[in-house]
């Protein structure tokens, strides 16, 4: 069985410190996660790791080097979170557009359309569309949706740690699910309380991500 939900782009994990994270990271699996860039004016920066296929491990959290955020909170609860954890993830529709009508069709909808970008550590621009993470589902298990254009895919060249498992746990599953039918993807669910289990593949044996 295909351990990768339908469409899956990314998992995000959070943490209130990037770089001890990407420490324990290493450790913990013998794989170091590459630089992925900076989120100008939203006060972030990630490291990625590849999860097999095109779906990768997005490890974000507060950059040193941005120490005022104009634009308000940063992404992704940074801000508030004391230890690192997966706290959503993103799909990748072949047209993003008509994902998300057809969503709202099905009665639920993700949020508007917005641009995003990121410098490379080369300082090359990477570009891409995503729906609105402000408008999505309060707990995180509901993806949002993403589109990156012509922009080369973000998991082309970066180090495997292959995706073994990903579940999930909610209060009330049978809420969610609709949620994620309406986007054309699954997550295997389980009644507890909001939160991802995820297990990648290792060198070191698998290694199991929260």
């Amino acid at each position: 069985m295909d351990s990768h939900p339908a469409l899956l782009d990314h998992l995000v994990l959070a943490t209130p410190d990037l770089a001890a994270t990407v420490a324990d990271f290493t450790r913990r699996t013998g794989v170091a996660p590459a630089p992925g860039g900076v989120h100008v004016g939203r006060g972030t920066r990630n490291f990625l790791v590849s999860l097999g296929g095109t779906g990768y491990l997005e490890i974000v959290g507060p950059d040193p080097e941005q120490v005022a955020t104009p634009g308000g909170p940063r992404p992704f609860g940074v801000d508030g979170i004391t230890a690192p954890h997966i706290v959503t993830w993103a799909i990748r529709p072949p047209d993003l557009d008509a994902a998300v009508a057809a969503a709202r069709a099905r009665g639920y909808d993700p949020g508007p359309v917005r641009p995003m970008s990121r410098r490379r550590p080369d300082g090359s621009l990477l570009s891409w569309r995503l729906t609105d993470g402000d408008s999505a589902h309060p707990s995180g298990l509901v993806p949002f949706l993403i589109d990156w254009g012509d922009t080369a895919h973000p998991s082309a060249g970066l180090p495997v740690t292959r995706l073994l498992s990903l579940t999930a746990t909610a209060p009330d599953p049978d809420e969610i699910r609709p949620l994620l039918a309406a986007l054309g993807t699954g997550l295997p669910l389980s009644a507890g309380p909001v939160g991802f289990s995820c297990t990648v593949d290792s060198a070191r044996g698998p290694v199991e991500l929260g």
